[in-house]
């Protein structure tokens, strides 16, 4: 089967690779890529994460008196996908739990995810579904896509700013060693924040339970006004990762996420996890998130 597929409108091209169902690239009408290509400072793309959304204490799930381990992000981001549906606008993709998987996350599941084209939108849609006649699966689930920083060549970084759709008052949380650690201020009031290296010296900007349900990324023309915008959107996500390699790096992460990193001093039951999703048997959640180009 291919590694990859293609799919297209008149205003934006995405290719899906069967590898952790990742889109690795997305390119507007005039042939420009608006993802990150995976270069040596981030070796990803857009990855999945799922079925946890950060770290857990010391790499470990615990669940049933057992202890598993479990590295940040999850297993999803490297698994091989089987392909659902291949056209020309849309493409399908599936993975479910076998024995590697529950070596590591003891749980049945089935993850399903949706990538479609329209006009100049391209829609991420993942379904999680518990095939468990009796058990409840816990669970988080997030979308790590990388967009162009800055995204119009010539624009400085700092000439950058991510619009809310609504008014955020915070708090914010901290990231220590890969956990979330004390509540502190939103590093922007209101709806704007501007993008700085500096905002990400110590991790991403972690924002919980945000009221908005979309941002803008914004390039600002030196001249003033937009040089280039793109809206991305979400629903069925929480809370939002704003994050760029402290070291520095030519791109900026946009994540909605359902769950975030355990919290520093929690070492519980994985079901217990501040955060986690728990889905009835025979139950399905769905998450999309989208970029207008």
């Amino acid at each position: 089967m291919p590694e990859t597929h293609r799919i297209a409108s008149s205003a934006v091209s995405v290719v899906i690779a069967a590898k952790g169902a990742e889109p690795v690239s997305l390119k507007d009408a005039a042939g420009t890529e608006l993802l990150w290509q995976a270069g040596p400072e981030w070796p990803r793309h857009a990855p999945v994460l799922f079925p946890i959304v950060g770290r857990l204490a010391g790499d470990t799930l615990r669940s049933g008196g057992e202890a598993y381990r479990l590295t940040q992000h999850g297993f999803a981001r490297d698994a091989q996908f089987e392909w659902l549906e291949r056209s020309s606008d849309r493409a399908r993709l599936a993975f479910s739990d076998d024995k590697t998987t529950r070596d590591k996350y003891p749980f049945a599941f089935r993850l399903e995810l949706d990538y479609r084209v329209e006009g100049a939108s391209f829609a991420a849609t993942a379904r999680v579904t518990n095939p468990s006649a009796d058990a409840v699966l816990p669970f988080s689930i997030g979308a790590h896509p990388g967009f162009r920083w800055p995204l119009v060549e010539g624009v400085p970084k700092e000439a950058h700013v991510l619009e809310f759709a609504a008014q955020e008052t915070g708090p914010s949380r901290s990231v220590i060693g890969g956990l979330l650690g004390p509540e502190q201020p939103l590093p922007f009031g209101g709806r704007t924040m501007t993008l700085m290296p500096e905002l990400f010296a110590n991790d991403a900007v972690v924002m919980p339970s945000l009221s908005s349900r979309s941002v803008r990324y914004v390039a600002v023309a030196p001249e003033g006004g937009i040089a280039r915008a793109l809206t991305i959107s979400w629903r069925g996500y929480d809370d939002l990762g704003v994050w760029s390699p402290p070291s520095g790096a030519p791109f900026l992460c946009i994540e909605p996420w359902r769950g975030m990193a355990s919290p520093q001093g929690w070492d519980g039951a994985f079901i217990d996890k501040p955060g986690v999703s728990r889905l009835k048997p025979g139950a399905t959640a769905t998450f999309e998130w989208r970029v207008e180009v």
